[in-house]
């Protein structure tokens, strides 16, 4: 069995005008959320081996502050076409993975849609509607996969769980 967790870079800045879309930062409350995301999947256990990230620099940032909750160091990739990918974008990359975890940090409209065209039989459907609704920044979706990455298709992954920021508040 896989898994494969599927997380919205952070919240990001609109402050500066002049930044290009892949140069924006995080915004403060991106800030606060990104390590929190990583304290729930070091909580929940939910450890990657290999992290695909879009090298826009909200998603290099929302990993990094992920990845330092982290009990273990977990290689990346910063990958290029996942910077604002399509799904099926995403899906092809998902398939070259080595790793028997794995998370992959990116972008919407994109990566909410790859979430509801993977989720197969198995589903939450529970889960499955929230996501459709929204699937904001800093939130994760996960997924249990049978088989190995280059045979998964749409349709093809069990979606088991989704967490957003506002889920944790305490």
């Amino acid at each position: 069995m896989r898994q494969l967790l599927l997380l919205r870079h952070a919240k990001s800045s609109w402050d500066d005008a002049k930044l290009a879309d892949f140069d924006r930062p995080l915004a403060p409350r991106g800030l606060k959320t990104a390590p929190l995301m990583g304290r729930e999947l070091a909580r929940r256990g939910w450890l990657p081996d290999l992290a695909l990230v879009s090298p826009a620099l909200r998603t290099r940032d929302t990993w990094r502050l992920v990845a330092a909750e982290l009990p273990k160091h977990v290689p990346a990739e910063f990958a290029e076409e996942l910077y604002e990918a399509a799904p099926a974008a995403i899906l092809a990359r998902v398939r070259q993975a080595k790793a028997t975890s794995l998370i992959v940090i990116g972008h919407n409209p994109g990566l909410q849609n790859f979430v509801l065209r993977l989720a197969g039989a198995g589903s939450d459907q529970g889960v499955f509607k929230k996501i459709e609704a929204k699937f904001p920044t800093a939130a994760f979706a996960r997924f249990t996969v049978d088989g190995d990455w280059g045979s998964l298709e749409f349709g093809g992954a069990s979606l088991t769980h989704c967490v957003r920021p506002k889920d944790l508040a305490a």
